[in-house]
């Protein structure tokens, strides 16, 4: 089909990581955006669909990377889609601030069969340091389109689009400055696209092709080794004789990059100190940036209780309480089967999970400010000495600060790391990070339990978990690993002005994400348990009380004498919000006065109290996560080592905690 005829067009948006990307994608697509899975793939594919001048644009978000080299998952993903979807247009998005290094995956970009289109964005951070770049000649010089845009305060957008859109009527008049070869190898460059002339199935092109089987390109060459073996002699036979050409491509593409900032940009004057400095000078202090990091911490968890705390409350009193009483009172007529099922089932159960929004919208609003504002490399940055007593370094800081979010994308967050055991034991403690899932229930039942010491009390679970974790990892480290060292080289991004749009859809997917949860794994566990623990409506006598009863002599250790907390601490295996669930399922809807948190500190002593919590923070990961530690490390001997160990951790601190503590309590 003529594109000029297309009723829609698909767009990819490629760019290396701290670029802006994700902003752009934000504000392009709004909430009209589709989040889930590469076909095979276990990397996060977003998609987002809006109209522009009345047609129908698909974006298409490839992951960040800093090359097309297929030497990760998610290189190999980027360039797969370009070249076997065939987009329309490819929005490549620069840092205006840091154009020399953005251009080299441009320079990559060129070189494919697909019109490009640059958005220089964070034109404004690079004002700031100095740096002014000279749009409308790094256009001419480029050939291509470029278009200046600052996405956190939604400038430029639209002329990128209407560009895009001219690029995909237009294509015949793409014609941009592409880098070349050094001359050493243009000569054998031109042998090798002889050589695979008319012998490469489509859509692969053959330029790219002999570029990339001068690069060295493990994939291509097991490309062009099975699809034209009466040729592979003889391209085998050039590749050999000419090992270092790499060495010609990469230094023809960063002569080319010369050549663009050259033309295009004006440098800042020597000895001009950044607001980036000023405020990197303090949060990547070897020890005020170590005190920045546990305040940011701190104020994370008092807001959390200082605002949302009030608004969950506001939930369980007017909402699920009414709803409950409403719901008794219009199933008076049915049996009394349907109105226990609704009543002590869902509501209690999953209808309570439900309050904890307000408690995850704090946590996940904080999160994306960090993440926007451009201070979690620094995190990573501070904590790499920690990092370097368990072996690991900075980067994996990065997959560990998700599991603050949820410990699934943690474990798959390791990816980034190179090294396979750093990788497989920062897997391995991923579980032991908090996430929403068990601080929400924490944040739940610690002001029924402590008062006004609620967020003291949770700040040191928080706390407890990470010594917990460095002390794990170093054990680990120097018992299996054998004190194996590497190394860190890591980029930190200029400061920026967040995006109050990109933070609210962040919010509005994870949260949401929850939402769905709640509807239905925690929906079923909630009837499931209510089926279980009200056979003739007595709870005393049903399997869940057995099962209860049975493990009692190890919940007694921990001071939890009550079948029922034990019961919902096991429930957390399926999902950890589960816990307040199956807690809404045995304990019912309660006294008006107390609600449900309140039920629950009635049966245990302050002692018992904190050893339940400690227990929760530290008990066996969630099913989907132990999925995900089987699927990343591809051994069942790891996802057994993981249980065996989180279990062991959490029933051995529980234990001593209570032990301890009823002495004081």
């Amino acid at each position: 089909m003529n594109p000029i005829a297309k009723e829609s067009i698909t767009v990819a948006l490629a760019g290396q990581p701290n670029v802006g990307k994700s902003t752009v994608f934000n504000m392009l697509t709004g909430l009209s955006q589709h989040v889930g899975n590469w076909p095979g793939k276990t990397v996060e594919q977003k998609t987002g669909e809006f109209i522009q001048n009345g047609r129908k644009v698909r974006l298409v978000d490839l992951p960040g990377t800093y090359s097309l080299t297929a030497n990760s998952e998610e290189e190999r993903i980027a360039r797969d889609f370009i070249i076997h979807e065939g987009p329309d247009v490819i929005i490549v998005i620069v840092n205006a601030s840091a154009l020399e290094r953005n251009l080299y995956l441009l320079s990559e970009l060129l070189i494919l069969p697909v019109p490009v289109l640059v958005g220089l964005n964070m034109t404004d951070v690079a004002s700031q340091q100095g740096i002014h770049v000279e749009a409308h000649v790094l256009e001419a010089a480029l050939g291509a389109p470029v278009v200046p845009l600052v996405a956190t305060k939604n400038q430029g957008l639209r002329q990128l689009m209407e560009s895009a859109l001219r690029l995909a009527e237009n294509p015949l008049a793409y014609n941009p400055n592409r880098p070349d070869i050094r001359p050493d190898h243009q000569p054998i460059l031109a042998a090798l696209q002889d050589l695979v002339a008319g012998k490469i199935p489509p859509p692969y092109p053959e330029d790219w092709v002999a570029f990339k089987l001068l690069e060295g390109d493990a994939e291509i060459t097991a490309l062009v080794r099975q699809k034209a073996p009466e040729v592979w002699d003889q391209v085998h036979g050039l590749i050999l004789q000419h090992e270092d050409a790499y060495l010609d491509i990469a230094g023809g593409r960063y002569e080319w990059i010369g050549r663009m900032v050259r033309a295009a940009i004006d440098r800042p004057r020597t000895g001009v100190i950044t607001m980036t400095d000023r405020l990197d000078r303090i949060v990547t202090h070897p020890f005020w940036g170590v005190l920045v990091l546990i305040g940011i911490f701190a104020l994370v968890f008092w807001l959390t209780y200082a605002l949302a705390l009030p608004v969950v409350d506001w939930l369980d009193a007017y909402f699920i309480s009414p709803l409950a009483k409403g719901t008794e009172i219009l199933f008076r007529w049915a049996p009394t089967w349907v109105s226990g099922l609704l009543v002590d089932g869902l509501i209690a159960g999953a209808g309570t999970v439900l309050t904890f929004i307000p408690i995850l919208a704090i946590f996940f609003g904080a999160l994306g400010l960090l993440e926007e504002t451009g201070y979690l490399p620094r995190c990573a940055y501070v904590m790499d000495r920690f990092m370097h007593w368990m072996g690991l370094h900075g980067s994996s800081f990065f997959p560990l600060f998700l599991g603050f979010g949820c410990n699934v994308p943690a474990v798959m967050g390791t990816r980034i790391i190179g090294d396979r055991r750093a990788r497989i034991l920062t897997i391995l403690l991923a579980p032991l990070i908090p996430c929403t899932g068990r601080l929400a229930v924490v944040a739940f039942l610690a002001p029924a339990f402590f008062g006004q010491r609620a967020a003291l009390v949770t700040w040191g679970l928080v706390t407890g978990n990470l010594l917990i974790l460095a002390i794990t990892g170093i054990l680990i480290h120097r018992i299996i690993f054998k004190g194996m060292q590497t190394a860190f080289i890591m980029e930190l991004p200029l400061y920026h002005i967040p995006s109050l749009r990109s933070i609210f859809i962040f919010i509005w997917q994870n949260t949401w994400a929850f939402v769905r949860k709640a509807g239905t794994i925690i929906l079923l566990v909630s009837m499931a348990v209510w089926a279980l623990s009200s056979p003739g409506g007595d709870v005393s006598n049903s399997p869940l009380a057995a099962l209860g009863g049975w493990l009692e002599p190890v919940g007694r250790l921990m001071g939890l004498d009550d079948w029922r907390v034990i019961t919902a601490l096991l429930s957390s295996f399926l999902a950890k919000e589960n816990t307040i669930a199956v807690l809404g399922v045995l304990f019912g809807m309660g006294e008006d006065s107390i609600g449900l948190a309140g039920q629950v500190a009635k049966t245990l002593t302050p002692a018992a109290a904190l050893s339940f919590l400690v227990v929760q923070m530290l008990f066996i990961p969630c099913a989907a996560t132990m999925v995900v530690i089987r699927q990343e490390t591809r051994q069942w001997k790891w996802l057994a080592f993981s249980l065996v160990l989180m279990l062991l951790i959490s029933l051995g601190a529980g234990v001593a905690v209570y032990q301890l503590t009823r002495l004081v309590f």
